[in-house]
């Protein structure tokens, strides 16, 4: 460990080599984030004090490229970790307490002795922590008390996985403190998806931390959740002269648990009724077959949800394909394909409880009216509120972002890059 002091020192001189790295080689965000982290580490002194030291852990969100609400069914998807991260400072304290001080939050406390599930801290920080401590001892590792001062700069409600992203930062303090670095990736995001479902309240598949966690470009095979099978593509979007883009369309998550759960068990249902668990184990011609008999039992829109399943899980893997030839054009046209898709068979693009509120569609539409035939638009993750995606021609991104900006307030949309490192503690 390194005093704050020495950190400080080390981010004003000699970081840049890593700092690009992770947030790309834009000189102004460069400075932006050595100034973030010098004022954290700033933080994490004030409140807990110099000690023995501190070390510096980073954990990206991430951007689901293809394959969208396929993963809770044990399907394929593509995703990216981006340079929007969780930061910590972190220390061990020598004590069986965790002490989490977050900005814009009230700080809290857990105990790591006490790893029951508490109804009170459903939906809470503190639910996220408490679950990671639990799995990752049922998992058979180490944790003890440590103090950690931490950044959100992973929008929440942008679509980029802020609770994945925070979840897999506590596993990544955790291997590193206590476990010599012995937790894979993939347990610690095994382990934020266990918390995320069961201590924190929310279902979800395994994507999104097995993007944060990993890291680079990955396409992922849900079809044994267990052992998912995770593979890095070999492509570099930073020669393609496109941007990504996220724009934030203002929605509100709150009260849409249902609507996310329905998708899944939507799928599921017509998995059911043709004898199976997940719509994986069943196949097109199953749905198409059936579908006389589905109509009754399970409704129209789980045989639509099925078959945008089917077809997004297929399309991921000509996605991988496209990009490993080095065939972009054919890439951007299977994203409007999968857009399309959850749009018209998935139906996640606004809740139906609230169709007065429809600004993914709204943003879906001014993208295809800026770029048709020259980029690509997607509602990208969950959907119902918040975020789409966009990979925008260099020479329309000022006229794209405008437009955006224009409908959803200065700032709404973020160019990105995907960052080539997963959760990580940074040595400078």
């Amino acid at each position: 460990m390194e005093t704050p002091e020495q950190l400080k020192t080390k981010i004003g001189h000699g970081a840049k080599a890593v700092f690009h790295e992770i947030y790309g080689t834009d000189q102004e965000i460069t400075a932006q984030q050595s100034c973030v982290w010098k004022e954290l580490i700033d933080r994490f002194e004030e409140r807990y004090g110099a000690g023995a030291g501190c070390h510096l852990f980073s954990s990206p969100g991430r951007t689901e490229i293809g394959g969208n609400h396929t993963d809770h069914n044990n399907g394929r998807v593509l995703a990216g970790s981006v340079n929007l991260d969780n930061i910590a400072v972190a220390a061990p304290n020598n004590s069986d307490i965790i002490r989490i001080d977050s900005a814009g939050y009230p700080a809290f406390e857990v105990d790591v002795r006490d790893t029951r599930m508490r109804e009170d801290e459903k939906l809470t920080a503190a639910a996220l922590v408490r679950g990671m401590v639990a799995g990752l001892g049922n998992a058979g590792f180490r944790c003890s008390g440590f103090d950690a001062s931490i950044e959100g700069r992973v929008p929440k409600g942008s679509g980029l996985s802020s609770s994945a992203s925070f979840e897999v930062l506590i596993g990544t303090v955790i291997n590193h403190l206590f476990n010599d670095r012995r937790i894979d990736p993939l347990q610690i995001a095994v382990t934020g998806q266990y918390s995320e479902n069961n201590y924190f309240g929310k279902p979800c598949g395994l994507m999104d931390q097995t993007a944060c966690a990993v890291g680079g470009l990955v396409t992922i095979d849900f079809r044994d959740p267990a052992d998912p099978v995770v593979r890095r593509v070999d492509f570099d979007f930073t020669t393609t002269g496109y941007s990504l883009v996220i724009t934030d369309t203002g929605g509100d998550h709150a009260g849409l648990n249902d609507e996310y759960a329905s998708l899944p068990a939507d799928m599921r249902a017509v998995a059911s009724a043709l004898g199976a668990v997940v719509l994986r184990q069943v196949s097109l011609e199953d749905v198409v077959g059936a579908i006389p008999g589905l109509r009754k039992k399970t409704g129209d829109r789980a045989i639509l949800r099925a078959y945008h399943f089917q077809g997004d899980n297929e399309r991921v893997v000509r996605q991988v394909e496209a990009l490993e030839k080095g065939d972009f054009s054919a890439f951007l046209g299977m994203v409007v394909e999968s857009g399309y898709s959850s749009f018209m068979y998935n139906q996640n693009i606004h809740s139906p409880q609230s169709v007065k509120e429809q600004g993914v569609a709204l943003g879906l539409a001014m993208s295809e009216m800026v770029l048709r035939g020259r980029g690509a638009w997607r509602v990208h993750g969950g959907g119902f509120a918040g975020t789409i995606q966009a990979f925008v021609p260099d020479d329309l991104l000022d006229t794209y972002t405008g437009t955006m900006e224009h409908i959803f307030g200065k700032g709404a949309s973020k160019k990105l890059f995907i960052r080539n490192k997963g959760a990580i503690k940074i040595d400078l």
